[in-house]
């Protein structure tokens, strides 16, 4: 079986560390290839930010209009091999493939947004803020920058930092997530064609070691992660200890809210997609289903039929709608969650549990589940489940639901659905929540704008994609200038 290797200095190799963890395809349990896992990897952290520092100082002297011209050729391979990547993220982390594509779509459309960094770096100018005197800011790169992204989306979420940082001037070091390593070395496979300096991106393989010395590396200047509420919060606590800025993206527990008049086909349809899209394995999916007046019979039904219409299986297969959870820890987590759900008082009405896949009976598969009655003082009310999971909440009032909200630990996302201007206006004023959804089930962001979270879902002050990922990998130098004109009469 592949043991994969490390990208670093323009090529590849070999691990110093021999120990390694299978990579499991989540559908059918095979061993797709196996990945460096443990202390040796601390040495190809070295090697990989010492490539990384030589390259550094030459690469932010290129003009800015030229380091983005390898971003346009990324974009043409990541297009000419969509399918193929798709399939791997499939394979390795058990989405559809409607929802692999997707997932690159939107990577793409951040290499996109980042070729317009000779815009977006443009700062201000201020010609005579005092007699004979100029002032204005340039921007100039960080240095060293590293990125240590999660299972969920392996081919989009390090493109919410990457060519942001490379086009700003930046070396880039990728530490994948050890259950998907697959779909980044086959894009960085793409990157080694597209003509960047040796040392410029790097991909480093590894586990718990391997993020703490990216943590703790003196050379490194920047640590972009996503991931769960307690690693973001370690994350950001120890880079920023060793003097690192830090963007670190956290676990959510979105809720949505359903008015009396919101349409009902349209809406039970979007909720469902959003809960059960890529097994509710994604920061932005609806969660708590907040039912307010007089229609919370009719779009309970109507969301039941819709969960239970869902076809679960493998991603390949034509018609599946979801595929199954990570690992098998992840699934036996889930289940211990709906089973806590009714130990606190919830009711089942559509049990996912114990699902059985004809010819993937070894899959790490969950069905779509809902739970109503849900108390709103449960643990499983604040607990980010991670699954395909819906939870229902009567509430009275749109009121009521915002204050609901606003106890929430997490902030990522918060979602309404009505045909009211005047209540839409409401919410996304008082909603303390990041990424607002109006009518819509799954808030996130194009790429010209940045991927917002609150309170315990984030961590820092600069989210990735847009302008703030460009602010991020840059750093501010304020110049104020005289040439007083008797200076310029001696030359």
């Amino acid at each position: 079986m592949e043991l994969l290797q490390n990208y670093i200095d323009g090529g590849w190799r070999a691990s110093n560390e021999r120990q390694a963890i299978d990579v499991i395809n989540p559908a059918t349990q095979q061993c797709m290839a196996r990945v460096p896992y443990g202390g040796g990897t601390v040495e190809d952290v070295d090697a990989a930010v010492a490539a990384a520092a030589r390259a550094a100082a030459a690469w932010a002297e290129v003009p800015v209009m030229q380091r983005v011209q390898p971003l346009y050729r990324l974009k043409a391979l990541l297009e000419e091999h969509l399918e193929e990547l798709a399939e791997t993220i499939t394979n390795e982390c058990g989405k559809t493939r409607a929802e692999s594509v997707g997932e690159l779509q939107r990577a793409i459309e951040n290499v996109e947004t980042a070729c317009a960094a000779p815009l977006l770096m443009q700062s201000e100018f201020s010609e005579n803020i005092t007699r004979g005197i100029d002032e204005f800011v340039i921007r100039q790169p960080v240095g060293v920058c590293a990125c240590i992204a999660p299972f969920n989306f392996p081919g989009m979420i390090p493109f919410w930092f990457l060519p942001y940082a490379i086009a700003c001037g930046n070396t880039f070091l990728i530490k994948p997530s050890e259950k998907v390593p697959l779909t980044m070395q086959k894009v960085m496979g793409l990157i080694d064609r597209i003509g960047l300096p040796a040392g410029v991106v790097s991909l480093v393989h590894g586990g718990k070691e391997t993020v703490d010395a990216l943590l703790e590396h003196p050379g490194i200047k920047a640590i972009s992660f996503v991931g769960s509420t307690q690693i973001a919060r370690y994350i950001y606590a120890k880079a920023a200890q060793h003097g690192k800025r830090v963007q670190a993206q956290g676990g959510a527990k979105n809720p949505v809210v359903v008015l009396p008049d919101a349409d009902l086909e349209t809406t039970s349809r979007i909720i469902a997609d959003s809960v059960y899209g890529c097994a509710g394995q994604r920061c932005l999916a609806a969660s708590n289903i907040v039912l307010v007046g007089d229609q919370r019979g009719q779009i309970k039904d109507a969301l039941y039929e819709a969960a239970k219409s869902r076809k679960t299986g493998y991603g390949l297969t034509e018609g599946v709608e979801m595929g199954p959870v990570i690992t098998k820890e992840s699934k036996t987590r889930i289940e211990h969650l709906i089973e806590q759900g009714t130990q606190e008082g919830a009711t089942v009405l559509l049990d996912g549990r114990g699902a059985a896949i004809e010819g993937f009976e070894q899959g790490n598969f969950i069905q779509p589940t809902i739970l109503t009655d849900v108390p709103l003082d449960g643990q499983l009310i604040r607990t980010e489940i991670f699954g395909p999971v819906m939870s229902l909440i009567n509430l009275a009032t749109v009121e009521e639901a915002v204050a609901f909200i606003n106890r929430n630990a997490y902030g990522n996302m918060a979602c309404l659905f009505t045909g009211s201007g005047a209540s839409a206006r409401k919410f996304r004023s008082e909603a303390n929540a990041g990424n607002i959804g109006i009518n819509i089930g799954v808030a996130a962001p194009m790429a010209q704008f940045p991927f917002s979270g609150w309170n315990d879902s984030f961590f820092g002050d600069l989210h990735g994609q847009g302008r703030h990922a460009i602010e991020f990998f840059t750093q501010t130098k304020v110049v104020i200038e005289r040439w007083p004109k008797e200076w310029s009469r001696k030359f």
